[in-house]
């Protein structure tokens, strides 16, 4: 089973933002995806724009590539911070991370 079919997402576009005040700077994370996660000078984690840069606003998101949705979704489940919240785009609804149902 894929993990779109595990989280019954199926072709729904997702996002993904770190919640600042639970992160530990632990980076596993970047070391996941670092097409979307970079650790900042601050030691916290945070995602990361089309262009790369910081999205450092409270509770910023960016879009998960399809590409990519394995290697964040690891990150949401290895974070020992327990601060990745994925979540569809269509209704906000937390598919992966501490909020998941």
């Amino acid at each position: 089973m894929s993990v779109q079919q595990e989280a019954g997402v199926d072709g729904e576009a997702l996002e993904v933002w770190i919640d600042q005040d639970l992160c530990t700077g632990d980076g596993i994370c970047a070391q996941y995806a670092p097409e979307v996660f970079e650790l900042d000078i601050d030691g916290l984690a945070y995602v990361k724009g089309a262009d790369d840069e910081l999205l450092q606003a409270p509770g910023a998101t960016t879009p998960v590539p399809l590409t990519l949705l394995t290697d964040v979704v690891d990150s949401a489940r290895e974070c020992p911070g327990e601060c990745i919240h994925v979540r569809r785009v269509s209704d906000r609804a937390e598919v992966y991370g501490p909020d998941a149902e």
